[in-house]
């Protein structure tokens, strides 16, 4: 008696999201203008011809890729919400930092983070990806921590020399710069 092989065969968003994942460490080496969409469908073992039947264009994909960090992001942050030892703004944002300390110690994620940034100052569509995100995350840490404006500006204002200290691993170089970079900064 043989047995029925069945091919389990993808949907188009199970595709999109497989591509999503693997554009991300894609794009993280190169980053969005050193990035073909060529070397996406390459890594994600599809056609260049597949990648655009689910998304129009390479904007449109890095704008993609630009949401499912976020997404990302957003998911670590409540995971940090719900770990707070109390429910203070302080406790709150520092249990959030840590996760999100943790979340960019994933270097395919920080520095997709980075070149879209970079990115967004002459490419509409990923700067109206990064204002969508941050509008979001900005406006979840304010109602999950309950901070005013300051302690929500200072937890990104913190968060993004956490980009800047990961991101050249300050951490490495033992000079007064450093110390005075890193001094309370987390890292993983």
């Amino acid at each position: 008696m043989q047995t029925e092989r069945r091919r389990h065969l993808s949907t188009a968003e199970e595709r999109r999201e497989t591509v999503l994942r693997t554009a991300i460490g894609t794009f993280a080496s190169r980053g969005y203008f050193g990035t073909t969409t060529t070397e996406v469908a390459k890594a994600a073992g599809i056609s260049q011809a597949y990648v655009y039947r689910l998304f129009p264009n390479k904007e449109a994909l890095f704008a993609a890729v630009v949401e499912h960090c976020f997404v990302r992001v957003r998911e670590s942050l409540e995971g940090g919400a719900a770990e707070a030892k109390g429910s203070s703004p302080e406790e709150v944002l520092s249990s959030m930092g840590n996760a999100y300390a943790h979340l960019i110690s994933d270097n395919d994620l920080l520095l997709v983070q980075l070149h879209a940034q970079a990115a967004a100052v002459s490419v509409p569509a990923i700067r109206d990806a990064v204002r969508a995100g941050y509008a979001r995350t900005v406006e979840y840490v304010r109602g999950a921590s309950g901070g005013d404006d300051r302690q929500v500006q200072e937890f990104f204002a913190v968060g993004m020399l956490c980009h800047l200290v990961v991101s050249m691993e300050a951490q490495e170089v033992d000079a007064p710069w450093t110390r005075t970079l890193t001094a309370g900064i987390r890292h993983y």
